[in-house]
C-alpha cells in the first residue's frame, strides 16, 4: 500500500512539472536569429582557441613528469625492498 502511493506521488509531481514547466526567462522566444560574423571575430576568436591550446600544452608535460615521477618513485620501492 505504502508503495502505491509513493508511486502515485511521484507520478503526480512529475506530471505537474512537466505541465507548469515553461521556456527560459532569459531566453526571449526567438531561437531561429540567424548571427552573421565578420572575418575578424572568427579571427579574434581562433586567437582565444590558439592561446587555450599553447596553455594546455605545458599543462600535459607537467602531468607527464608527475606521473612518470610517480611511477619511478614505485619502482624504486620495490627495488628497494627487492635487496632487503
Amino acid at each position: 500500500m505504502n508503495a502505491k502511493l509513493t508511486l502515485t506521488a511521484l507520478y503526480s509531481a512529475i506530471i505537474l512539472s512537466l505541465a507548469t514547466s515553461t521556456s527560459a526567462f532569459a531566453s526571449s522566444g526567438v531561437t531561429n536569429k540567424v548571427f552573421v560574423s565578420g572575418p575578424l571575430i572568427l579571427l579574434f576568436l581562433g586567437f582565444c582557441a590558439l592561446v587555450v591550446v599553447i596553455q594546455c600544452i605545458p599543462a600535459i608535460i607537467m602531468l607527464y613528469g608527475m606521473i612518470k615521477g610517480a611511477a619511478s618513485a614505485k619502482e624504486k620501492e620495490a627495488a628497494e625492498a627487492k635487496y632487503n
